[in-house]
């Protein structure tokens, strides 16, 4: 067991005169088991980097451990997995790596074939499996489930549980209430560390916000009663002051007066005392506005159906024969391991050319909004790319500032945005859509616990028709009216 200390760090990007981290201090246990959540773009990688040694700053980092960082880069994917493997862990013996493949559920002749056989998945277990077995070192987990399917997730959170020793960065919140036991949360205005999962994180968090919601509001009564008692009293001094001229007794008038005024100038003291506490308020408020959605009502009560559809790869069937219909008002949730078919299903539905058999019947003139996986053509700037695709500007960059993205990005390109803002700008362009049918496939990938819980309760309000595919349970859970099994 050893300490690791952050001391008032400070850093800022050359090309950016706003500080990301400003005179940071705290310290965690080697032992301990973290979470790391934070809204998207905050910095949360970029402190991940700063452990390492990547960039220069102010301040002290101070720790034991040397620091193993995942994704891992693997410089030649055409390499045995075991050689690679061998890279990462230089010390551990056979063995050891086929213990902990087995804990992962992963085939162990997966060592000896090249690496770019595996899967996303299997990339991703062994990889992980690997760097755990670096003895003395603290690993750095940044986003590890976004190429795992809803098992596959439970599968590591449960590995992960055993473990000691790292800083987990996910969004998604059963996965983190499975594997954590301290959680370091990135606020706006500072950075803190609580003992427990998510779970019971975000009940002190709300509990919190509850209390500094109540006060702010008791003071800014206060204060308003404060300001109109003391320019009340004043007025009073300054009218008895006034009526000294031709008065008999001015001592006793002008002692009057002073009273009152004394009594204006303590009102005024108190309200100043307030307006000082009032403005520590709040500082970490996450979600400060709801989102809105116009969907729109299909006069039938039937959008589409599938009878017997498969999707076909290279002449090869990825699922079973698939039949259901979507009605009006349901929101329909595809679940399957990868590469079972979903993605396929929903660019089906909207209308691309994608190899299947069986039927697919979609109601005429229905308006569809699509929310893809893939991020990594965004390009441009955020007025360019809503005229491109028709929706209004100031609703657009409306709803992107209600889900944390500060104005001052609104300006930089796209492509400079991290993963969860890109995936952020598809899900704002949805919002701004009014269709009959909103199809969404893994939207929550890379966007962070407050905007999750922010789209979960515009849904829940809205119940607009859906059909989606996403792996965060507690979404899913909450969200859909019936599921799809593949």
């Amino acid at each position: 067991m050893a300490v690791i200390k952050v001391e008032n760090l400070t850093f800022s990007y050359p090309s950016s005169y706003d500080n990301i981290f400003d005179n940071v201090n705290f310290q965690i246990d080697t032992d301990w088991k973290l979470g790391f959540i934070g809204r998207n773009g905050r910095g949360k990688t970029t402190f991940l980097n700063l452990l390492q040694g990547k960039f220069e700053y102010s301040g002290k980092i101070i720790s034991p451990v040397k620091f193993d960082y995942f994704p891992y880069s693997v410089a030649d994917k055409n390499l045995l997995t075991e050689d690679i493997l061998r890279e990462v862990c230089p010390m551990a013996e056979e063995w050891q790596l086929m213990r902990e493949l087995s804990y992962l559920d992963v085939q162990c002749d997966v060592l000896y074939r090249p690496f770019n056989t595996l899967s996303n998945g299997e990339q991703t277990k062994v990889l992980l499996a690997a760097l755990f077995l670096n003895e003395g070192h603290f690993l750095l987990i940044d986003e590890p489930t976004n190429h795992l399917d809803a098992q596959a997730r439970i599968l590591l959170s449960t590995y992960l549980n055993k473990k000691k020793g790292f800083i987990l960065v996910s969004h998604d919140r059963y996965f983190l209430d499975g594997c954590v036991d301290h959680i370091l949360s990135l606020n706006k205005s500072n950075i803190e560390v609580q003992s427990g999962n998510f779970s019971s994180f975000m009940t002190n968090f709300e509990r919190q916000q509850d209390y500094e919601n109540k006060l702010n509001d008791k003071l800014a009564t206060d204060i308003k009663r404060l300001q109109k008692t003391a320019m009340r009293t004043a007025n009073w001094a300054n009218a008895v002051e006034a009526s000294k001229v031709g008065a008999a007794d001015k001592g006793y008038i002008g002692h009057k007066s002073a009273k009152m005024m004394k009594r204006a100038k303590i009102a005024e003291a108190r309200r100043e005392k307030e307006i000082e506490q009032k403005s520590k308020l709040l500082k970490n408020t996450e979600i400060e506005s709801s989102l809105k959605l116009s969907p729109l009502s299909y006069r039938a009560e039937r959008l589409a159906s599938f009878s017997s559809v498969i999707p076909v790869y290279d002449g090869k069937e990825v699922c079973q024969p698939v039949t259901f219909e979507i009605k009006r008002g349901e929101r329909i949730a595809l679940e399957g391991k990868n590469g079972s078919g979903k993605s396929s299903l929903l660019k089906l539905l909207c209308g691309q050319d994608i190899k299947h058999s069986g039927v697919l019947n979609v109601a005429s003139n229905l308006i569809v909004s699509y929310v893809p996986q893939d991020t990594s053509h965004l390009n441009g700037i955020l007025t360019d790319f809503a005229v491109m695709q028709g929706i209004g500007e100031s609703l657009f960059k409306a709803i992107l500032h209600k889900m944390g993205i500060n104005k001052g990005q609104f300006e930089k390109n796209i492509s400079e945005f991290s993963n969860g803002q890109k995936k952020k700008i598809m899900i704002a362009k949805s919002l701004c859509e009014q269709a009959h049918l909103y199809v969404w496939d893994e939207p929550l990938n890379f966007i962070d616990v407050y905007s999750r819980i922010q789209i979960e309760n515009l849904l829940v309000e809205f119940q607009p028709t859906m059909i989606f595919v996403e792996h965060d349970k507690i979404f899913q859970d909450k969200i859909a009216t019936s599921i799809v099994k593949l």
